[in-house]
């Protein structure tokens, strides 16, 4: 050992390129390990990601770990920098996701494959979030009263007659301000602030609870409307307990708008992390989100809609109801939050 650097000049030349070459190929072999694993950062619980998971690797052989928080990925992101190990973000709501794309979390992607499977207004112009999956913002409505299932737009909840029942979460919930920014892109804000303070007059109850909760609330007779998520009653309709069943065959779903401007939806969604060393691989993974079996389960375990125009609604879905949805560009959601917000506080909400 010692002779290797005590001996010539043209034998010290040869060891240090002989240590060079071992250090590239230590390198390269390395490279090529990271290259078959994927990590994700995701705000969605676990149990909705390990189905996608197990089918890409199923698919490719690519290792894919995943990093759950239902808060503070984002700060996390900028506090690694460079240093990052993420490649993917995935998360629910478009205001979500547009805080990543705002704080420059995310990496321009260019795909043909992700262009033609999601339509332009439920993507990034400039490729820096995608959706994957639609949920529906729609009324849950009582079939014990006939009057409200003849209700057929959001701008009906307004009306004094439904005084005393209408059961909502809190309207700063992201869902709910959502829905009111749609409002806002739609009929600018002196009429969407009548409205919300119309739906306000009208509540049967302070807002509180989840989406659950408003379903519940009908069942036991505290309200005959409600508004809800879609994928909510796909998950009581079928959950494991039976208190919930009860509560979904309480209900029926209405989808507002459909002679005008559509049905409010928002999004399940991601990108590309910044700083990922995996690019390709993630927009790879990205590309299969959008293909027919990953659209497919975004129906059959989460009860949400495909984004791709070319895979066909689930059989559960379809007996739903069908509907047109509202094609404003998603991202004026989150432009329009802030603004949103401000009537939500003057109605008190």
């Amino acid at each position: 050992m010692r002779t290797l650097f005590n001996g010539t000049a043209k034998r010290s030349t040869s060891v240090a390129l002989f240590l060079a070459t071992v250090s590239t190929a230590t390198l390269a072999l390395a490279e090529a390990k990271a290259a078959e694993v994927l990590n994700i950062y995701s705000h969605r619980q676990p149990f909705l990601i390990k189905p996608f998971i197990d089918a890409y690797t199923a698919k490719t052989g690519t290792e894919v770990n995943i990093v759950f928080a239902s808060k503070g990925l984002a700060q996390r992101l900028e506090a690694e920098g460079t240093r990052s190990p993420a490649d993917i973000v995935l998360t629910v709501d478009i205001a979500r996701l547009s805080v990543y794309a705002d704080r420059d979390l995310l990496a321009p992607v260019r795909s043909e494959i992700l262009e033609k499977n999601i339509p332009a207004h439920l993507r990034a112009p400039d490729g820096r979030w995608f959706a994957f999956s639609k949920r529906a913002r729609v009324l849950a409505v009582s079939k014990e009263a006939p009057d409200a299932r003849k209700i057929s737009r959001y701008e009906d909840l307004a009306d004094p007659k439904w005084e005393g029942r209408i059961c909502s979460r809190p309207g700063s919930h992201v869902y709910n301000r959502a829905l009111i920014a749609s409002f806002l892109h739609a009929s600018g804000a002196e009429k969407t602030e009548a409205w919300a303070k119309g739906v306000v007059a009208n509540l049967a109850r302070r807002p509180q609870g989840n989406d659950r909760a408003q379903v519940k609330a009908i069942h036991e007779g505290v309200c005959d409307i409600a508004i809800i998520n879609s994928y909510y009653y796909g998950a009581l309709k079928h959950s494991d307990k039976p208190d919930q069943r009860e509560w979904a065959k309480a209900i029926e779903l209405v989808f507002p708008n459909q002679d005008d401007r559509g049905t409010h939806v928002n999004i399940s969604g991601g990108g590309v992390a910044k700083h990922s060393k995996n690019k390709a691989e993630a927009i790879r993974f990205l590309e299969f989100l959008t293909s027919e079996p990953a659209q497919q389960l975004y129906g059959s375990i989460n009860f949400e809609y495909p984004v791709n125009p070319a895979v066909p609604i689930l059989s559960e879905l379809r007996s739903w109801g069908a509907f047109s949805e509202d094609k404003m560009p998603i991202g004026r959601i989150s432009e329009l939050a802030a603004d949103a917000q401000k009537i939500i506080d003057r109605v008190r909400w």
